[in-house]
């Protein structure tokens, strides 16, 4: 395809796919662990990216790999008609870790960002339309995420937790980190973010270790659950 015939996207969705997820313990990528007949966890977390496509917005898909996930690269092809999709190999020499691969991925980017991880999805009325929400509050807030509320310190710990404030129409972030030590503080947590472009490059701060949030004065989109599959067994 000619370079000038491939459309400029609205919107870019971050998908960092490099990981071994080695607490989820089975032989192939935690992503592609079956839910139902034909449905994989991945169909189920980019259910909401999907969406963005079909209310009419072009859509960037950015997909982080190694080459132990070139299952998931070849599973990704039934999403090409639907989605711009664009595979970057994350180098770990260079940029490691999760940031490391939100890193990578944001070259390629274009317009207002979102990051979405393959092995997270998001339940509930309203779900499916949450990361659009969430995309539209990043006209006014800059920062936007979809989460939900929580009060399980253990869930806390192993997720990108968040103190919420606010009425239920309008909640907003007080402030956020990633796997806390101390969850106590927090009363929810985040599955997917989205962000302007102008604000983009501190996307990897999100996921950093040590590294401060950006996420306080971000609008939140709540939804009834987020279920984390990197703890399910195969």
């Amino acid at each position: 395809m000619h370079p000038s015939s491939v459309p400029v996207p609205d919107v870019s969705v971050v998908l960092p796919c490099a990981g071994f997820g080695t607490r989820f313990g089975a032989p192939y990528s935690k992503e592609l662990h079956c839910l139902a007949p034909g449905v994989t966890v991945l169909d189920r977390s980019l259910e909401a990216v999907v969406e963005l496509a079909r209310s009419g917005l072009a859509v960037r898909l950015v997909v982080v790999f190694e080459t132990h996930k070139l299952d998931t690269v070849s599973y990704l092809a039934r999403y090409a008609k639907t989605l711009q999709i664009v595979f970057v190999y994350q180098d770990q020499s260079e940029q490691p870790e999760l940031d490391g691969a939100v890193r990578s991925a944001l070259p390629m980017t274009h317009g207002p960002v979102a990051l979405v991880l393959p092995d997270i999805v998001v339940t509930g009325a309203g779900s499916s339309n949450s990361l659009l929400t969430a995309l539209r509050h990043t006209e006014t807030a800059g920062w936007s995420v979809v989460a939900a509320e929580e009060r399980d310190p253990d869930t806390l710990r192993q997720m990108g937790a968040l103190a919420l404030v606010g009425s239920d129409g309008a909640r907003t972030v007080a402030a956020a980190v990633d796997k806390p030590a101390d969850p106590s503080a927090y009363n929810a947590f985040w599955g997917m973010v989205a962000v302007s472009e102008e604000n983009a490059h501190r996307l990897p701060d999100v996921v950093a270790k040590g590294a401060d949030s950006p996420l306080p004065g971000a609008a939140a989109v709540l939804v009834e659950g987020i279920t984390n599959y990197n703890t399910v067994a195969g």
